[in-house]
């Protein structure tokens, strides 16, 4: 898929855990892995701008596009 979802880096820098994440944000932790995985086709804007206040950035610090020449590289 060319949108990839880079949560793991935002939670690597806040130092916070998936579980923590889900709890902050009000979804369940398998929810939000099908997000960090890149397995999800869509994300609501509540999500999104849950996941932005929480982990203090913008929607662009947790998704980018990729052409599907690089996508998975």
């Amino acid at each position: 898929m060319p949108i990839a979802v880079d949560i793991d880096v935002m939670l690597a820098r806040r130092k916070m855990s998936v579980g923590e994440l889900a709890d902050r944000i009000g979804i369940t932790p398998a929810n939000l892995a099908v997000l960090k995985n890149g397995r999800a086709k869509a994300v609501r804007f509540t999500t999104l701008a849950a996941l932005c206040e929480v982990l203090k950035c913008q929607p662009g610090d947790l998704l980018r596009w990729e052409t599907e020449d690089t996508a998975g590289e």
